[in-house]
């Protein structure tokens, strides 16, 4: 299976995806140890979509106004990935294991980040 990512010793995996819509984040526990709760904010301000990222760094967009965005659904997209639907209807984006740890690893930065280029 090409397109699938493998777990290996240096590449997380997820053991447990748990979505909080009271808290609205979702709880990614990885099996090198490490948890992270990431808000719905920034899923869905970060998605992987080229509608957000773009075609190239220059073309990010940046979509204001998702503090109170919700999940409706997350679709499984092989053993690799998954496709979220939010509820502003956005679904384009394929959140890979590596992407969410990521976002979840970095989320302080990217949330000062997308905070500073809304408010320009």
């Amino acid at each position: 299976m090409p397109n699938e990512a493998i777990a290996t010793p240096d590449r997380p995996w997820p053991v447990e995806l748990t979505f909080q819509a009271e808290a609205k984040s979702l709880k990614a526990r990885f099996d090198d140890g490490v948890s992270f709760d990431i808000p719905y904010e920034l899923l869905r301000v970060e998605s992987p979509s080229a509608e957000v990222q773009g075609h190239s760094a220059a073309g990010k967009k940046w979509v204001p106004g998702k503090q109170d965005v919700g999940i409706e659904r997350a679709e499984p997209v092989g053993r690799y990935a998954m496709r979220l639907v939010f509820d502003d209807g956005h679904d384009s984006g394929i959140y890979t294991w590596d992407w969410l740890y990521r976002l979840g690893r970095d989320q302080d930065l990217l949330l000062a980040e997308y905070r500073r280029a809304v408010q320009a």
